[in-house]
């Protein structure tokens, strides 16, 4: 990775806005922005200031901006960074980048910035992979998650873990160098001890991943029944605009359609599937199998029934949700059709009376989601694992100790627990950024990326 270029980027949006804000970072930021800046002389301006001016091409004028300065190392990558900002014409934004191409910038990757910081000291990988969590947080809990991951709290208890498995690690590896001594450095039962301490904080960090995911990525739910129950109407009200098309023929949705909805700022994904029901209908019957591949990935399902199915039908359904072990919540639509008895009858499966076409009911149904899911009283200022990657990391360092545990156990020579510790500290390291390959970084930074794209 060739840090000595200064690389350039459009930060915002692409798209035609009120202002754009293109940004450069490197050696030569300030003075690459000098060569085509009209007004103060930027290189002898200090940090942290703005300044009003030109960008000009030769004598003509491009745009008025004005040109905001981090002096290094108190930037975001810890280098000159210069950030532009202009007007949000698509043309004067690829025209300054194109001229400051022209004067020695280079485009930048996707994610380089943060390439940058992170190769520069500025946070950890795990920190680093937070800011884009952050920019992509559409929820005040995957926020909370975010900014709590990105000012450090993931990283800090796992650097707690790693310093005290180092220790450990050169008491034995001074045992390896007195080998023919029969000295032992490390205690084996200080090195249980925290090895066992070590897997309850692993153990806590893996089980916090399902509430991290769903934190991260919203809670799937799936709006299920038979056709003609109203799921496409449920859907529709729960938004409150058209977004399923709602008609009196069974068989009418015949994929699944998805949109998202927050209720006590954690997002739900709901899904609207297709009627569960025998169908001749080759198009309807694919549709029927992906509803049946949604139910089972789902974290809970609505599960519809009308004034028109009988209990005992509605009943039989769910023994079918209990067996396959699927969560899910029992909805009665078109509840101002019910009877009395279906009522009563209805009332014994703990249900939520609505009218999706009339919307009465939908705020009662919210609260049974928040409660349901169970995710409203969380603390997020807790660690909650929400990257695969970490998880995956986290099981293979627990590995690594359990290893660890069964040969303080036996009677196995000190390079076998040395082997086992270097490689829990191995997989902690993939996490932080201690230990990175190329592919690893280029996989992660490259799904960074807002406005940059633009000026490849």
């Amino acid at each position: 990775m060739n840090n000595s270029d200064t690389i350039i980027a459009l930060s915002t949006p692409s798209g035609s806005g009120a202002i754009g804000v293109i940004r450069l970072s490197g050696p030569e930021a300030i003075t690459l922005t000098n060569a085509v800046f009209a007004g103060k002389n930027l290189e002898e301006q200090a940090s942290h200031t703005l300044h009003f001016g030109l960008i000009k091409d030769g004598d003509q004028i491009v745009d008025e901006v004005v040109a905001g300065l981090f002096v290094a190392p108190k930037s975001y990558t810890k280098e000159h960074v210069v950030e532009i900002s202009c007007h949000g014409s698509s043309y004067i934004i690829q025209q300054i980048i194109n001229l400051l191409i022209s004067k020695g910038a280079r485009a930048a990757k996707p994610g380089e910035f943060t390439l940058r910081a992170f190769l520069n000291g500025a946070f950890d990988l795990s920190q680093a992979e937070a800011v884009a969590d952050l920019i992509a947080s559409n929820s005040k809990a995957s926020h909370d998650v975010a900014m709590q991951q990105m000012r450090g709290g993931f990283a800090n208890e796992l650097k707690a873990l790693r310093e005290q498995l180092i220790h450990f690690a050169s008491m034995i590896e001074l045992e390896l160098d007195f080998g023919e001594e029969d000295v032992e450095f490390a205690n084996r039962d200080q090195l249980r001890s925290l090895v066992t301490k070590i897997n309850h904080v692993l153990h806590r960090l893996i089980s916090s991943f399902e509430m991290g995911n769903v934190i991260k990525n919203g809670v799937p739910i799936v709006i299920a029944g038979k056709p003609n129950v109203g799921k496409s109407t449920l859907l529709n009200a729960l938004l409150n605009e058209e977004r399923a098309i709602v008609s009196d023929i069974a068989g009418t949705t015949r994929d699944t359609i998805e949109d998202e909805l927050t209720i006590g700022g954690i997002v739900f994904r709901f899904i609207d599937t297709a009627g569960i029901r025998d169908t001749a209908d080759i198009i309807e019957a694919l549709g029927v199998e992906r509803t049946l591949e949604k139910m089972k990935q789902a974290k809970l399902i609505i599960y519809m029934a009308d004034a028109a199915q009988s209990f005992a039908e509605v009943e039989e359904q769910i023994s079918g949700l209990e067996q396959a072990q699927i969560p899910y919540l029992i909805l009665v639509n078109k509840a101002e059709m019910l009877s009395p008895e279906q009522r009563a009858a209805f009332g014994q499966l703990n249900v939520v009376f609505i009218s999706a076409k009339d919307k009465i009911g939908i705020d009662e149904l919210k609260e049974t989601l928040l409660e349901q899911v169970n995710l409203h009283h969380i603390n997020t200022s807790e660690t909650l694992v929400t990257n695969i990657r970490h998880v995956e990391a986290l099981k293979h360092t627990e590995s690594a100790l359990n290893r660890v545990l069964a040969n303080v156990d036996n009677p196995v020579t000190s390079d076998f627990l040395a082997m086992d510790i270097k490689q829990a500290l191995h997989y902690l390291g993939e996490i932080t950024g201690t230990v990175t390959t190329d592919d690893l970084l280029e996989n992660i930074f490259t799904k960074f990326c807002i406005g940059n794209r633009r000026s490849k």
